[in-house]
């Protein structure tokens, strides 16, 4: 394994840029479920991680075995990793400018764990793409990059339960925006160093 301080830079980069909408939703759970308590909380956060170490993975396995039948798809993966990484990252951006704070947008039904597993698919489907982004790596390095996506992402949704619980989703489109930023960041630097 090549394990260099630029695989954990970028695996802890990816982490925070793809935890960003779980962080959104987590706020959200926070400020709408305010009887949350550590448990509760610990599952919330640990769904969003689970998934969240899942999807790269699955996208890195996806792209592996596609890669080894069709070798010119190596000569565009940084095209490939560049274009999904802005087209996320600026959907990101886009979502958190235009978001509008709603009177009332808490559910009336109580967080059930079937809400929460529709939640983390659908704040990590996008994290599919970061299959393309790990591609150069072996099976360790990808679950290895893919489990501190994972951790990281934990820790920042149990971060975000407790901040909705104590202020609300004031916060909520900004994560959105950095997030998208940091995917746009990171799309910039595979395409740039993969020419050096």
């Amino acid at each position: 394994m090549n394990l260099d301080v630029m695989f954990f830079i970028n695996s802890l980069l990816l982490g925070l840029g793809l935890a960003m909408d779980a962080f959104s939703v987590s706020l959200a759970n926070g400020l709408c479920y305010q009887d949350i308590k550590f448990p509760k909380a610990s599952l919330i956060a640990g769904t969003f991680g689970f998934f969240q170490f899942l999807m790269p993975f699955i996208g890195w396995v996806l792209v592996s075995t596609v890669a080894k039948y069709f070798t010119f798809i190596e000569v565009a993966i940084p095209y490939i990793a560049l274009i999904l990484l802005c087209f996320i990252g600026s959907k990101m951006i886009y979502e958190g400018v235009k978001k509008k704070e709603e009177k009332d947008s808490c559910p009336t039904k109580p967080l059930s764990f079937g809400l929460l597993i529709v939640q983390g698919i659908a704040t990590s489907i996008d994290a599919l793409s970061v299959g393309f982004t790990i591609s150069s790596y072996n099976v360790w390095e990808a679950l290895l990059s893919s489990g501190i996506i994972g951790v990281l992402t934990v820790g920042i949704c149990l971060a975000g339960v407790y901040i909705g619980k104590a202020i609300g989703t004031k916060f909520q489109n900004k994560a959105s925006i950095f997030g998208g930023v940091i995917l746009i960041l990171i799309g910039l630097e595979i395409f740039i160093t993969s020419f050096f």
